[in-house]
């Protein structure tokens, strides 16, 4: 345990001097080693902690499980990534039936609102047909009374001047008869 604690004290004191450096940028191989030291630790640690023969295998036996190891998590991350893609699919094929459900009722409602709108063009037709008609009817009905009232007036007014004529040709009558009257009076033996 203390062989263990030293080594722990040791590292933060490396890692204390290296943050107590200027930062300065690596170059891309240093990065690349570095990066490759820190993979190859991590999977010794974990191979460590999983597999406590490890310590005792040869190094070619680390360096050939730990493809093993990267394969494992590959496929894990397929198996995954292929659920979820299974997952989605049929999220989608869910969504696409529910929206092709959908799609079908508002296809229905339109259907039935085009056919009210129809029979409501046609009881729309029909009322303008028959107001139409009647205002026809109408209008001819008024041209006949005002064509009847026209002749009326026109009757009456001859009767009018026939009477006027008539009350003439009366008048006129009565003069006559009145002067056959008086001619008589004054000569009684002439005959007509």
């Amino acid at each position: 345990m203390s062989s263990l604690y030293t080594r722990s004290k040791e590292y933060t004191r490396s890692r204390k001097a290296q943050s107590d450096s200027p930062p300065s940028s690596p170059s891309p191989i240093a990065k690349t080693l570095r990066l490759h030291g820190a993979r190859s630790s991590w999977c010794f640690r974990l191979e460590a902690a999983t597999n406590p023969t490890t310590s005792d295998s040869s190094y070619s036996d680390r360096a050939s499980s730990r493809p093993s190891a990267y394969t494992r998590r590959e496929n894990r991350l397929a198996a995954l990534s292929s659920r979820a893609e299974e997952e989605s699919n049929r999220d989608y094929k869910k969504l696409y039936e529910s929206a092709l459900s959908e799609n079908q009722k508002l296809k229905s409602k339109l259907q039935e609102a085009q056919l009210e709108l129809a029979d409501i063009k046609s009881k729309l037709e029909k009322a303008a047909q028959q107001k139409q008609e009647k205002t026809s009817d109408r209008s001819s009905m008024l041209e006949m009374e005002k064509r009847e009232k026209r002749a009326l007036e026109r009757k009456l007014s001859e009767m009018e001047e026939e009477m006027k004529v008539g009350n003439n040709l009366f008048t006129l009558f009565i003069l006559v008869l009145m002067l056959h009257v008086v001619f008589w009076d004054c000569h009684p033996g002439v005959g007509w």
